[in-house]
């Protein structure tokens, strides 16, 4: 049976939210999860000089500038 992924789906758990995401593709290849515990504490933010090391290696698709970014490795 075809996933009609753009029907939405309910994340009741965290099992039904790791298989709907295991089960999508992009050009034939299904992504790798894995689900992180950690933690993070609230108000932290990069200084500007932090936040443009990381900028420098977003690439915005042309076609879908505004959904689809590309992050190159460090």
């Amino acid at each position: 049976m075809l996933e009609q992924h753009w029907n939405g789906a309910k994340f009741v758990d965290v099992e039904v939210m790791l298989s709907w995401a295991s089960s999508m593709t992009w050009k034939g290849l299904h992504p790798i999860l894995t689900l992180s515990n950690i933690v993070y504490q609230n108000g932290i933010s990069l200084t500007k000089k932090a936040m443009k090391q990381v900028e420098s290696r977003l690439q915005k698709n042309l076609l879908l500038p505004r959904w689809d970014i590309l992050i190159q490795p460090i």
